[in-house]
């Protein structure tokens, strides 16, 4: 602890409370890097691990046995993780000739700020410059846009659509053609700034933030809120001052991690539900100050307090990190059928669309079992059923029944539509890509899970 600021009794609960806020303010920042640094380390499910400025994709769809939960089996993922610290990177993406597909740009953070891909982009080739903060270089020619980072280290999280095994061939070629190249010569790190490992274990958190809040500075309101977290040597430049602290600051900032984390993780809880399924398109609304390249820069999609902002960033990174804006993908999930019971494989569903759900790219409902979360392994390797699913036998009203339950249905057409379940509970997730107006302010009402007493 540096000099004249040794923490008295009287001012221990203040602190306690501040170190509980920063705890609340600075999780999406050592989440996040964390989660980047373990990708260069160890991969991420069945992504191998990659260095900066590399993309690493995936070679397969979901299945049962994926260790990336929740994985799903509509897209295939591809990440890169950027650092801008030697200057830009040209982005190089193909022409997916129509074919659904999204970079999303997610800055240290955790800010989604910038999208390239169908609904923002369209679906033609060409060349991205993605540049750090203050860069006021030259654009060289032929470059569609510039996506202005708001830190130097971004992830970029790519999923390419995949109608099934068959199409596989299709996405990998794709995925082959997108490319990073450095702009101009520059020295680009190989890993993220290291906290000091001589603090230690149960301050290592704040040693993180402080580190990473140095070197990915906030934007300017952000920063002022910051600034408030002063009293806890978190501002404290050089070395650290958390590897001989004073014992009252170290139980302050012990108990405040501790109140902070359980305030993420009440706020993270789902609310009671009887049945009817659970959407949050708003869930990534926290970015009120960066928005680029087909990024949404609208009120509706902006939390109005920044002060509110910060724990509704924790919750996302606790519960989804990574994930998108509602308006370019959102998932729909419930584990209660119409009357309010959990979803079980002991019984037999329905799930009927009068009318489909209102997407501009497409949809499917995913079966997971619980409480891993994984993909539900079954005979007919089916994992997943929605409107690109071949062979749906629709009604002559154009309605469409899903069947969902353990055994194959005996009526031929209830076994096209069938969604296989598990023995035991489940969720399915009706996961909606590019959705319409109406699944958004939520006049699209999706229909209840109903029990059905045939096989």
């Amino acid at each position: 602890m540096s000099e004249g600021t040794a923490v008295s009794k009287e001012n221990t609960e203040e602190l306690v409370a501040l170190a509980a806020e920063a705890y609340v303010y600075g999780s999406p920042l050592v989440h996040g890097l964390s989660a980047v640094e373990d990708f260069m380390h160890t991969g991420f499910g069945p992504l191998p691990p990659t260095p900066f400025n590399h993309f690493a994709h995936s070679a397969q769809l979901g299945f049962p046995y994926t260790h990336f939960v929740p994985v799903d089996n509509d897209t295939v993922h591809s990440i890169a993780h950027l650092d801008l610290s030697g200057g830009p990177v040209v982005l190089h993406v193909p022409d997916t000739g129509g074919a659904y597909y999204v970079l999303q740009f997610v800055d240290a953070w955790t800010n989604n700020f910038a999208y390239v891909g169908r609904r923002a982009t369209g679906t033609g080739a060409g060349d991205w410059l993605v540049v750090p903060p203050g860069w006021s270089g030259s654009v060289p020619d032929g470059v569609r846009g510039v996506i202005d980072a708001p830190t130097s280290v971004v992830s970029v999280i790519g999923r390419n659509a995949c109608n099934g095994p068959d199409d596989l061939e299709r996405v990998r070629a794709l995925q082959a053609q997108f490319a990073l190249t450095h702009l101009e010569p520059g020295a680009h790190r190989t890993g993220l700034p290291a906290p000091d490992p001589d603090v230690p274990e149960p301050l290592r958190f704040f040693e993180q933030l402080r580190v990473w809040m140095a070197d990915f500075p906030p934007s300017a309101g952000d920063q002022a809120y910051q600034d408030r977290f002063q009293p806890l040597e978190l501002l404290e430049e050089g070395p650290s001052p958390y590897v001989s602290a004073d014992p009252s600051l170290v139980h302050a900032l012990t108990e405040g991690l501790a109140r902070g984390r359980a305030r993420v993780e009440e706020a993270s809880r789902p609310a009671a539900a009887r049945g009817g399924w659970e959407m949050d398109p708003h869930l990534f609304d926290y970015n009120l100050d960066w928005h680029g390249i087909g990024a949404i820069d609208s009120p509706e999609w902006r939390i109005t307090d920044r002060e509110a902002s910060y724990p509704a960033r924790a919750v996302a990174a606790r519960t989804a990190l990574w994930g998108s804006h509602g308006y370019e993908a959102v998932y729909a999930h419930t584990v209660r059928d119409a009357d309010g019971e959990q979803l079980n494989g002991t019984h037999s569903y329905v799930l009927r669309f009068e009318r489909q759900p209102p997407v501009e790219a497409f949809w499917s409902v995913t079966m997971y079992g619980l409480p891993d979360d994984r993909l539900v392994e079954n005979p007919a390797a089916r994992y997943s059923i929605g409107d690109r699913t071949p062979g749906l036998v629709h009604g002559v009203d154009g309605s469409l029944t899903i069947h969902i339950q353990r055994e194959r249905p005996a009526a031929p057409d209830a076994a096209a539509n069938w969604l296989p379940a598990p023995d035991g509970d489940f969720r399915p997730v009706l996961g909606l890509y590019a959705p319409g107006p109406e699944i958004l302010d939520g006049t699209y009402e999706i229909p209840a899970v109903e029990r059905s007493g045939e096989r």
